[in-house]
């Protein structure tokens, strides 16, 4: 009886080891998962990644800016997970305000950079620069993030989608929420590597109409309805 349960021990103790290791990897593989996916949709040069690459190469209210995407981008994905984005699909007139909403305000800012591009000679000298209250940095902010219906179908729809295919959906969340905040993060932190290209006039008038090109392109996307 002895001798049975000697020989059995083992068995089952290499059995619940690769279980173990199996379930570890597909929660590994459900993490990597959400994290490229998630960087991969918002690794594009768009008006929220502008926004945010303007303001760290600024260094003004860096952390506000880039919290307030990280956390909106995670409120956004776990709601996705969570099942919320069949409220898009179901009650498409979210999606519409948001739309027509969302280019008017892009249509306003790109003119505020065409006409700071044009009007203004600055380097990027802080003493010199405008600096904005800490409100309206962080309103501008969240307009740009929630006015914004590409991330109501990227978060809600298309990453709450995909969730589906992974057992482990909350790794596959925080995946996709760790990548988010990597990348905002990164990018506002990071901007500061290029501030000494922008102490020069030139260099910050050329973003300005860059800005300014990527607003208009994405509000005339929007209005025609057109896929970024």
């Amino acid at each position: 009886m002895r001798h049975s349960i000697a020989q059995i021990v083992p068995t089952v103790a290499a059995a619940y080891t690769r279980t173990l290791f199996t379930i570890e990897r597909l929660r590994m593989t459900a993490l990597i998962a959400g994290f490229t996916l998630s960087l991969s949709l918002i690794l594009a040069i768009g008006a929220q990644n502008a926004f945010v690459l303007k303001q760290g190469l600024k260094r003004q209210y860096v952390l506000l800016v880039t919290s307030i995407c990280a956390l909106s981008d995670a409120l956004l994905i776990v709601a996705g997970v969570a099942g919320f984005g069949a409220l898009v699909t179901q009650f498409p007139s979210i999606e519409i305000v948001a739309r027509y909403a969302g280019a008017t305000f892009l249509l306003v800012y790109g003119t505020r950079s065409f006409i700071s591009a044009c009007s203004q000679q600055h380097g990027l000298d802080p003493a010199g620069n405008t600096i904005h209250s800490p409100w309206q940095t962080a309103l501008t902010c969240l307009a740009f993030t929630w006015l914004n219906p590409h991330v109501y179908l990227d978060t809600l729809v298309f990453i709450g989608s995909v969730s589906t295919q992974y057992e482990d959906k909350l790794m596959f969340a925080l995946g996709a929420c760790a990548g988010s905040l990597v990348f905002f993060y990164g990018l506002g932190y990071g901007a500061r590597l290029l501030t000494p290209i922008f102490h020069q006039p030139i260099s910050w008038q050329i973003l300005e109409i860059f800005i300014g090109i990527v607003m208009y392109s994405i509000a005339a996307t929007l209005l025609l309805g057109l896929p970024l």
